[in-house]
């Protein structure tokens, strides 16, 4: 009598782009960045944030994010831009369409996320809105955004409240939330603000969130934080970045101080990923300095191993 071979389907790996605003700002023209980022550079060479985006869907990238992750009306204020608050949101959408329909993908084939960053600043939690504020904002970057992306994506959370805030808003125009959590890089598995990611996942759990993923931290903390997702219950993923440290950013400064590890080419940053995918996780992608050769090298790696690659779904 023949042994019965048992066969196990993979899962569906929802494959994102790499670091958006950082790809478009080390390309740009601009001898200095601005503390807007890559949202200033989009507003001079609208050309190159398309070609960006290009790169990342050739690469073999699912859903894409538009450049907005700067584009608050808390930072928008504090340098003077807040009168092309809603212009900037639908150059950013249009950018990416235009990727999109010069590419070889049906439209259908990929999902575009909108962006809810930090407000006023990234890692820096003391510089967060109240609850209140940031609902408040959170609800008019969605209402600026909503007809021109699929899902939208919870980016680079420091901190408890900031969190909870955004996920309410996206409740409140009926919006699935897929949350990402920024942890300290000394993979005590604590958010930037000093509060532990159990916390930050109950908090998730009970503003009923659609998924969870670790992002822009090393990806050792991501690996260090894995256990952690799975043992929630939610969809979860990661995306790490490759900066050396980003002690040095404060609010109000440019991604100028910051450098980029020398350890973490295409291989390697697939070999960390893939150390996710064997703990659970089915969203990948990068962060800051994981450029779309990152992407085509997961993306390679996952395809070779017959893993399928999907959207996140609408």
């Amino acid at each position: 009598m023949k042994a019965k071979i048992m066969s196990f389907k993979k899962p569906e790996i929802m494959l994102l782009d790499g670091g958006l605003g950082q790809e478009i700002n080390t390309r740009s023209a601009q001898d200095t960045s601005h503390p807007l980022w890559s949202v200033k550079v989009m507003h001079d060479e609208p050309e190159l944030v398309k070609s960006v985006h290009a790169e990342f869907l050739a690469a073999g990238a699912k859903t894409v994010s538009i450049n907005t992750y700067t584009a608050s009306r808390t930072r928008f204020k504090r340098h003077g831009f807040l009168d092309r608050f809603q212009e900037t949101h639908d150059l950013a959408i249009a950018l990416m369409e235009q990727a999109i329909s010069e590419s070889n993908l049906e439209r259908s084939d990929v999902s575009v996320a909108g962006c809810l960053m930090p407000l006023a600043a990234s890692y820096v939690s003391e510089a967060a809105l109240d609850y209140n504020s940031s609902y408040d904002e959170y609800c008019q970057i969605i209402d600026a955004q909503i007809n021109g992306v699929d899902v939208f994506l919870v980016e680079t959370m420091s901190n408890i409240t900031e969190t909870r805030a955004a996920c309410d808003a996206l409740k409140s125009f009926g919006l699935p939330a897929h949350i990402g959590m920024t942890v300290s890089d000394d993979c005590t598995n604590r958010l930037r603000s000093g509060e532990s990611l159990d916390a930050a996942i109950d908090a998730i759990i009970t503003a009923d969130a659609h998924s969870i993923m670790i992002n822009c931290s090393y990806p050792e903390a991501v690996t260090m934080a894995m256990p952690m997702l799975h043992a929630s219950g939610l969809i979860f993923g990661g995306y790490a970045n490759g900066f050396t440290s980003i002690d040095s950013l404060k609010p109000g400064t440019t991604v100028d101080s910051l450098s980029a590890r020398k350890d973490l080419g295409p291989e390697a940053y697939t070999n960390h990923a893939m150390q996710w995918l064997e703990q659970g996780a089915t969203i990948l992608g990068g962060c800051c300095e994981i450029g779309p050769d990152h992407i085509r090298h997961l993306h390679q790696r996952l395809t070779a191993d017959n893993y399928n690659i999907i959207k996140i779904p609408s």
